[in-house]
């Protein structure tokens, strides 16, 4: 039982951000369509953010103020989504890095008094033949496991935002992925009606850890897309 709505912080990548000319994600689509009866939030979600940068450049500590000013009033939720810029060579961040920088992130929201979870991070929709059809490129297995690995370490809730991302991308085929990229040549970010379908699947995967949050109202998915997306349907918002 949740005395006081919601509040969740969101915190991650281009893949989390707002749209923009060269990110977006399922933030916005999760803040906007799926949040009921007082419940609110807001997206930090930073293009090109690392699990170091966040830090570095300023974001964590805003959303460690956020959590302050909203507690009273909300019970804070941080949900902490990275991998695609930090399994790059070039942010020269290690797996045990990645771990560790995860679990400090946990270990402060818990500290400022919010709720954490972890999520692995959304799929790319690049394809690759197979004796099934196109299938998705796991190109991401590394960091999706390093996120389980922190989880466990931490002892935090974790979404598998990755596998039904995955699943859903599969089942739709590369046609119809394609329809929720940002634009022709980017097959990573989303665009609104992407971050409607991916925050729709966020937001089913939090139900499951989070039931309270279903029944006192304050998450709610349209029937209609929780349907599809648990057939693997092809939706469009």
């Amino acid at each position: 039982m949740f005395l006081k709505p919601p509040f969740f912080l969101l915190v991650g990548d281009s893949t989390t951000a707002t749209q923009s000319s060269n990110g977006g994600g399922w933030g916005d689509g999760f803040l906007n369509t799926t949040l009921f009866q007082g419940a609110r939030g807001r997206n930090f979600g930073h293009n090109g953010a690392t699990t170091f940068s966040f830090r570095s450049d300023g974001d964590w500590y805003d959303v460690l103020e956020t959590i302050q000013e909203v507690r009273e009033n909300y019970c804070p939720f941080v949900t902490i989504q990275f991998g695609h810029n930090d399994q790059k060579s070039s942010a020269n961040i290690s797996l045990s890095e990645f771990v560790q920088n995860l679990d400090n992130f946990v270990a402060e929201s818990r500290e400022a008094g919010a709720e954490p979870i972890l999520l692995t991070p959304l799929s790319r929709r690049n394809y690759k033949d197979s004796t099934m059809g196109p299938r998705i490129i796991h190109d991401l297995a590394n960091v999706t496991g390093a996120v389980i690995e922190a989880a466990h370490i931490s002892k935090t809730s974790y979404i598998n935002l990755n596998k039904e991302s995955t699943r859903y991308l599969n089942a739709i085929g590369l046609a119809n992925a394609y329809t929720y990229d940002l634009n022709d040549a980017d097959h990573t970010h989303l665009n609104l009606e992407g971050s409607v379908v991916f925050g729709s699947i966020v937001a089913e995967l939090i139900q499951r850890d989070f039931p309270a949050l279903e029944n006192a109202g304050f998450i709610h998915v349209d029937r209609r897309i929780s349907n599809d997306i648990k057939e693997g349907t092809y939706y469009w918002p």
